[in-house]
């Protein structure tokens, strides 16, 4: 059985007509692969830790991790992800693996 995954997305906004054209589609697009924006945030400040700050963060939950890689790679949305792409800088997208609490890291 497939595991629910989160991606966070950590980026600064590099071209803003660009990634405009990418928000106003990805939604609906994110979601009919699976996937449901959990939290958006602007950056506020650094508590702790060595990672460059980006502007904006998005957490999104994905049904599994086949969920996420078909969004990524449906040929359809091939013109959508170079809005991504070229209206962004410093993108980090990380994969975490969904836990009930944290005993499968503490064992």
């Amino acid at each position: 059985m497939s595991q629910p995954v989160y991606a966070l997305n950590l980026f600064n906004v590099s071209n803003r007509d660009e990634y405009l054209a990418y928000s106003r589609r990805s939604a609906k697009e994110v979601a009919a692969h699976g996937g449901r924006v959990v939290a958006l945030g602007k950056y506020r400040e650094s508590a702790a830790g060595d990672i460059e700050p980006r502007s904006v963060m998005v957490l999104v939950e994905w049904e599994s991790k086949e969920a996420f890689e078909s969004y990524c790679n449906d040929p359809a949305l091939a013109d959508l992800h170079p809005h991504r792409e070229n209206g962004t800088d410093g993108y980090i997208w990380h994969l975490f693996d969904k836990l009930e609490d944290l005993r499968p890291i503490l064992k």
